[in-house]
């Protein structure tokens, strides 16, 4: 009988802390910040700049979000976590939003606790080796030793690759990130794997003598990046994934942060509808009819956001590719507000 209302005790109280996080947008709006979890520093993507102030895409879903429930970009709080902290802490509610660089899968969006609010960044697993080193290809790699950083689907994918091209190679596998980057620069191994995306990054940003090192040229997965919240908080899922779309279909549609004041006047009735001139999104979501204004007033739409941070407005200078609009070639597709 005492395990029986121990056990009754103990549901009772996951199904209290489940009710409390599941209220995530009406704990945001109270505390008036967003707590936004983000890398421990991944030029381009999310990293403090000169004056500590985090910059990067990721961080700009961030700001996007603050935007969008607090009318104000800056309301945010970047958490840094590395890949083993990043789901722990979005489960146990340290944050409200993981936005750091996670590819998006089966077992992360159904058996975590978590669930995907969306791509922000198409990505794909890729190697970073020296010049000096010779090779052209990753099939030339038979014997290397491969830098990688644990608790990331990084060693799976390198695992599968090289067991399906008969690649023999040596792991060498660190827990942090910027740990990871100072054995490859210092030649504790010949390659450094991890998402193209990365690796452009590191290149530019962590290694001495960027130009003695190469990117090659096979891609070996499909790493599609994005934002995740907790399962169960519906609410909080809308406004995060809602987000994302307006930011892409301010893109599709020709609204940016240098006219959206001007677009107010459009006669456009999706544009109408994007900006709140005409009401309900908001309404839908629990938030300002201004919602999608606020987010490309202040942060802009997607392609501003993806050119300053890592395209060719930004060091890394990343072309589109699947991440331009699907009117482009890409897969950036906007899902319709009305």
């Amino acid at each position: 009988m005492r395990k029986f209302k121990y056990a009754l005790g103990v549901m009772a109280m996951f199904a209290a802390v489940q009710a409390a996080q599941a209220a995530t947008l009406d704990v945001v709006k109270k505390r008036g910040v967003v707590h936004c979890g983000v890398t421990t520093g991944f030029a381009g993507f999310s990293a403090p700049d000169s004056k500590g102030e985090w910059r990067g895409l990721d961080v700009d879903v961030c700001r996007a979000v603050a935007a969008a429930v607090l009318g104000d970009a800056s309301k945010f709080k970047a958490v840094p976590l590395n890949s083993q902290q990043r789901f722990t802490a979005l489960q146990s509610g340290e944050i409200d939003l993981l936005a750091r660089n996670t590819t998006v899968t089966q077992q992360r969006d159904t058996a975590l606790g978590a669930i995907s609010a969306g791509v922000n960044f198409y990505d794909g697993q890729g190697f970073l080796v020296p010049k000096s080193l010779g090779v052209k290809s990753a099939k030339e790699l038979n014997g290397a030793s491969v830098c990688m950083q644990t608790g990331t689907s990084n060693e799976n994918t390198m695992a599968d690759w090289a067991r399906a091209n008969k690649v023999t190679y040596k792991p060498v596998v660190i827990e942090q990130f910027n740990e990871v980057v100072n054995a490859f620069a210092a030649g504790r191994c010949d390659v450094f794997t991890t998402d193209a995306s990365g690796l452009a990054s590191i290149r530019i940003s962590k290694l001495s003598n960027p130009d003695d090192y190469q990117v090659l040229p096979e891609i070996i997965s499909k790493e599609p990046l994005g934002p995740f919240v907790r399962q169960g908080d519906d609410a909080w899922l809308n406004v995060v994934k809602w987000t994302l779309h307006a930011m892409v279909g301010a893109e599709e549609l020709g609204v940016n942060s240098g006219n959206v004041d001007e677009q107010l006047k459009s006669d456009n009735p999706n544009i109408k509808r994007l900006l709140g001139v005409t009401e309900g999104s908001g309404k839908n979501m629990g938030l300002d009819e201004k919602w999608a204004y606020a987010i490309i007033k202040q942060v802009g739409n997607y392609g501003e956001s993806f050119e300053r941070n890592v395209g060719q407005g930004s060091p890394l200078k990343i072309q589109r590719g699947l991440n331009a609009l699907w009117t482009d070639g890409g897969l950036m597709y906007a899902l319709p507000i009305r």
